[in-house]
């Protein structure tokens, strides 16, 4: 019991570094996008790799845990929403890296287009990291509160576009500045998706409820 109580808290210690170097992957992804600066390229990069390689040992402790361990009824939940949200982290690490490889086109074509697309990189990584906050807390409600605020994001992002394709109406010089700015919020808003799929992966662990696909209300 003892190895096992030590894995399980390996696991959890490990995934809150990793979550802390997937938002940083975030914050470093817009400030390129923002500054056109080739060495905040390159540390998201750099990031990337590290988090590519925690997701494998992450794997392994959870591979460990379900084989060996036979943990049941919330251990199993933890363990289980643990992979799941290990994978997802890696996934947004992926997105961070599209997101800030943007700027090197924005930066050869000299652009500097004002948008939305900062607020977005802003609400986006709030969404990951009070999903990761519930998570740690085991905290359902907020895990709820985040698949509610979905919608704002949404909003926000086919604001962003709509003013995009304006600008590329009346501007043909502006076009490919433009699609990089629509495929950076696109890519920031599958962030948001992904911090969802981490809430849902909290409720379940939490309460045994699946809510994908399903309505959801934050208790009072």
């Amino acid at each position: 019991m003892r190895h096992f109580d030590e894995l399980l808290n390996d696991l959890r210690n490990r995934l809150v570094a990793m979550s802390g170097l997937v938002q940083a992957a975030i914050r470093e992804s817009v400030r390129a996008l923002a500054e056109g600066e080739d060495s905040d390229l390159k540390t998201v990069r750099d990031r990337e790799a590290e988090i590519n390689r925690m997701e494998l040992e992450i794997d392994g402790i959870t591979t460990e845990l379900l084989a060996l361990e036979q943990p049941v009824a919330s251990d199993l939940r933890f363990i289980t929403a643990a992979g799941k949200i290990n994978n997802i982290l890696e996934r947004i690490g992926d997105l961070a890296v599209n997101v800030a490889e943007r700027s090197e086109s924005l930066f050869r074509h000299h652009a500097k287009i004002r948008t939305d697309v900062p607020i977005l990189a802003e609400l986006a990584e709030s969404m990951v990291k009070r999903a990761l906050d519930a998570f740690i807390n085991k905290d359902a409600n907020e895990a709820r509160a985040v698949l509610l605020s979905d919608d704002a994001i949404d909003e926000l992002r086919d604001s962003v576009f709509n003013e995009l394709i304006g600008r590329m109406k009346k501007n043909a010089q502006s076009v490919q500045p433009c699609v990089d700015l629509m495929f950076a919020a696109r890519n920031l808003e599958r962030m948001a998706d992904h911090a969802t799929n981490i809430a849902e992966a909290v409720v379940f662990m939490v309460e045994g409820v699946d809510v994908r696909h399903h309505h959801v209300q934050v208790a009072n």
